[in-house]
């Protein structure tokens, strides 16, 4: 029984070493979760910084505290900070092969951050996937698309990708093509698209709207309208503008043709 007893009392500073490890990595972890909150609430609640630099901001402080935390925890089993150091610089080139995605992607973000090609709430499209911007930290990016699908990018991979961003100016092309029939008239056609555009106030007057006949098909004439609208606006002004011509040539006697076949019978 003494034995036993003994035993247990030589585990006694290891059971004890592992509770304070344990309630400092929880605290630690609360409390870079926090301060981290904070930080981008202070960042983001200033004008004159952008949001997206608040929230990579915000991810550092969260990871250096969380680095500070993992030392505390090591010093608590009695590894000195200066034994760490010298750990971690004899695993360097292994950490480095191990974690050179990882290493990639924070890069990355530095990068994504200092050049900004795209910020938080701009629709863009990284390598072919398209989304809003919803969050920009130290190795991510995060995407919602137009049906609320979270996507998540490596910063390694928006950053070495084509990044097409929709939203970086205030104003957008609208192109709209309408197909009319050949026995219509093109010109009659084409001012019913110029009085429909005109008369939304959401279309701009400079530049000015713009119709032409650019296309001869098999069964129709088609004309291409060319709109500019703010970039907020984009996508209600193609679909109100779809409607209200297609309204407008119903109402003016102006055909849209749809394809189809003649069958021709021949007399035996």
């Amino acid at each position: 029984m003494d034995e036993v007893v003994t035993q247990v009392g030589a585990f006694a500073p290891l059971i004890m070493s592992a509770v304070k490890a344990l309630i400092v990595l929880v605290v630690g972890w609360i409390a870079a979760g926090m301060i981290a909150g904070i930080v981008r609430r202070r960042i983001n609640s200033t004008p004159q910084i952008d949001p997206t630099l608040g929230n990579f901001v915000a991810s550092t402080v969260k990871w250096v505290i969380l680095a500070i935390v993992l030392v505390a925890v090591l010093g608590i089993f009695g590894i000195e900070a200066t034994s760490i150091v010298a750990i971690l610089g004899a695993a360097s080139l292994a950490i480095g092969l191990a974690l050179q995605g990882t290493l990639s992607d924070l890069a990355a973000g530095v990068m994504l951050v200092v050049f900004r090609p795209y910020k938080l709430g701009q629709f863009v499209d990284i390598g072919g996937t398209a989304g809003t911007v919803k969050d920009l930290n130290l190795f991510t990016t995060e995407l919602v698309t137009p049906d609320n699908v979270q996507i998540i990018v490596p910063n390694g991979q928006a950053w070495g990708s084509i990044i097409t961003n929709y939203s970086a100016h205030d104003t957008r092309r609208v192109d709209l093509v309408f197909g009319i029939d050949y026995g219509d008239s093109a010109d009659a056609a084409m001012k019913i698209i110029l009085d429909v555009a005109k008369s939304d106030k959401r279309i701009h007057s400079d530049p000015e709207p713009w119709v032409r006949v650019t296309n001869l098909g098999d069964s129709s004439v088609d004309l291409t309208a060319r709109l500019w609208c703010a970039a907020a606006d984009y996508w209600d002004v193609k679909f109100d503008l779809t409607k209200a011509v297609k309204e407008a040539f119903d109402s003016k006697g102006i055909s849209i043709p749809y394809p189809h076949s003649v069958e021709i019978h021949k007399e035996a």
